[in-house]
Parts: structure tokens; sequence; C-alpha cells
């Protein structure tokens, strides 16, 4: 799928902030694009601007996104695919990141794209595969592992 900016919204913020527990300044997603439950994929977008909180330590002559918030941001979407798989009564927690490679930096302006696909999905946990793209071009990638825990023990 192509990261034109004539995105359709399949869910909004006030949808996702019902599905993940995360809030302001963590919650890192902005909208779901895309979401194609029968292939266990999802595209989400976030809108990096000069205003985010991180970018007053983090280099600020010269700001970019830290890499460690485009991971966070890669796991919250697949969050929202693990959610829409059926798991409603869990929250995935990351368990691990494995072969997270930084292809090029995320500066203000830019448009985030989110994809993440189900590896493995499991009662207990699972796995996606995870890129974040600019303009069509791999900014992060990597694999996540996550354990599913019940909302009520959290």
């Amino acid at each position: 799928m192509s990261t034109a900016s004539n995105d359709t919204v399949v869910f909004d913020v006030r949808k996702i902030l019902e599905i993940l527990p995360h809030r302001y300044p963590f919650l890192l997603v902005d909208r779901i694009v895309h979401l194609d439950l029968e292939n266990s994929e999802i595209i989400g977008k976030k809108c990096v601007t000069m205003n985010e909180h991180f970018f007053q330590g983090h280099f600020p002559p010269a700001p970019i996104m830290p890499g460690v918030l485009i991971l966070e941001a890669l796991a919250q979407a697949g969050g929202v695919l693990i959610h829409q798989k059926g798991y409603h009564m869990k929250i995935a927690l990351l368990l691990n990141v494995n072969n997270a490679k930084f292809r090029k930096p995320v500066l203000p302006g830019d448009e985030l794209y989110l994809h993440a696909k189900a590896l493995h999905l499991g009662s207990k946990g699972g796995r996606v595969s995870a890129k974040a793209l600019v303009n069509d071009q791999v900014a992060a990638q990597a694999e996540i592992g996550f354990a599913l825990m019940d909302k009520e023990k959290l």
C-alpha cells in the first residue's frame, strides 16, 4: 500500500484510545489507515511535529525522533492489530525486539507510516514483523515480540 497523503481513516485517535491503554505523551499512533484481518496486517500513521515533547531534548539544533519511540509506535500499531484479531480482553506487553535496524532519520514534519504484520498470535503472546516508512522509504524495521495479559490484571 502506498503511503500517499490521501489516506482513508479506518480508526481515528478516539477509537485508538478505546483500544490502547496509552495516553499523552506516550500514545504514538494518530490513526489507522489500513486494516486487513485476513492477512493480519495493519498500517498506522503518526504525524511527527516539532511540538513533540521529545524534540526539546533530542538534538534541539537538529531534531530527530528517537529510535526507541519509533519502535514503540510500531509496537502500538501491532497492539491495535492484536486487539482487532479478537484479543479484546487482553493487553499486549512488549516482550522483546529483534533485528532492529534504523535506516533513515525521522524529522519534524514527516508522516510516519507504521506497518505491522502478525507472524504468530496465540493466547499467551506472539510476534509481529514491523517497519516504519517515511515517503515510502524504510526508516526503521524490527521483529517485535509481545506477551498477552488480561486487562483486569494490570
